[in-house]
This record gives structure tokens, sequence and C-alpha cells, in this order.
């Protein structure tokens, strides 16, 4: 039997033609997969991008924030000096202008989210220093005097409290 030329019906054609047909199909439908794959992980990667670049400008908000408040709690110290002054000598005027001052720049500091650290009861060292251990007649590791103001702007600590604490009883 020679090479005879075949006669192809109208049913193998389709068939033949069928075949790259679903086969394109298929590679189609894969590459269509592909593209929706690269495009959840660009939406994925660009919504972190977003998230981090929120959660970074955050901070340096905070940060920004951070060093005003620094910059104030020693006016904040020194009116509260001036103010024990002031009442030891009973000017009444100079007290009550004072008092003003210092009530409006602690009002403008609790805005920005500064609070005073606690000082009454146990020595903490993540929050309190202590700058002596004294004998006296409260519970040994109480805090006894507060030399300086501690505190805290949200949950840092700007600045520990500076702290005596009790080293017990005296034995004598």
């Amino acid at each position: 039997m020679a090479d005879e030329p075949r006669d192809t019906t109208e049913e193998q054609q389709v068939e033949a033609e069928g075949e790259p047909l679903e086969q394109r199909l298929a590679a189609a439908e894969a590459e269509a997969e592909r593209h929706l794959d690269d495009l959840r992980r660009m939406a994925a990667e660009f919504d972190n991008y977003r998230k981090r670049v929120a959660r970074d400008q955050e901070a340096l908000v905070a940060r920004a924030t951070e060093r005003l408040v620094k910059e104030l709690l020693p006016v904040l110290d020194d009116l509260g000096r001036a103010l024990q002054a002031a009442e030891q000598h009973e000017e009444a005027t100079l007290e009550e202008g004072v008092q003003l001052v210092h009530r409006q720049l602690e009002a403008a500091l609790k805005k920005e989210g500064l609070a005073e650290i606690e000082t009454d009861g146990r020595f903490d060292p993540h929050v309190h220093e202590a700058l002596l251990s004294q004998p006296s007649e409260a519970e040994e590791g109480s805090v006894i005097e507060v030399l300086q103001k501690g505190y805290r702007l949200g949950d840092r600590v700007l600045r520990p409290a500076r702290v005596v604490v009790s080293a017990g009883a005296r034995e004598g």
C-alpha cells in the first residue's frame, strides 16, 4: 500500500481540530490562573505595604510627640518648684499666675498622652530609678520619697521616677 491520500471525514476533522482546541483551552486556563495568582500576590503585597507605611507613620508621629514632651518636662518641673517657693513666701499673685501656667502646661501634656508614674507602693525597676536606699519604718522595697517625678507617654516610659527606697527598719 502506497501512500494514498486519506479521505478525512468531517468527524475526523473535528476530532483532529478538537484535540488542539482542548489543549489550547487548558493552556489558556492555566495562564489565566497564573495571572490571577500573580494579581492576588500583588494585592497582598500592596496591602502589607499599605499597613507597613501606616505603622511607620504612626511611629514617626509618636516619636515627634515624644521629643516635644521630653523638651517640655523641665519646664513642668521648674514651674512646680516655683509654685513651692511661692507658697513659702506667700506671694499670692505670683502663685496664682504660676499655678495657671502650670495647669495649662500639664493639661496640654496630658492631652498629648503624658501620664505621671505612680510612686506610692513598691519599687518597680521598670518605672522607678532608685537613687538612695534608707532605713525606715516602711516595708523594705517600698518608695518612701520622690526626688523627681517620672512620666509615661502612652505605654513608653519617658523618664523614670527618681525615688528613695526603704531598706527596712533599722536594727538597733
